[in-house]
């Protein structure tokens, strides 16, 4: 009983994890990237490109 109950929370805390970590990819790309890529003057198309990749890597997650 009390393994099933070790499992079920490990996963639990896996599954925040992802969730966290997603949110954090999908904000950064969204908001916080274009924002830092304006700033220091980075173009149009690497800022897109950039923003695909981490769109991807939060899809992993």
């Amino acid at each position: 009983m009390k393994e099933t109950k070790a499992v079920a929370d490990s996963r639990n805390d896996s599954e925040m994890t992802s969730l966290l970590l997603g949110a954090g990819f999908a904000l950064a790309s969204l908001i916080i990237l274009p924002a830092l890529a304006q700033r220091i003057g980075l173009g149009s198309t690497l800022t897109i490109a950039l923003r695909g990749a981490l769109m991807r890597a939060s899809n992993r997650v």
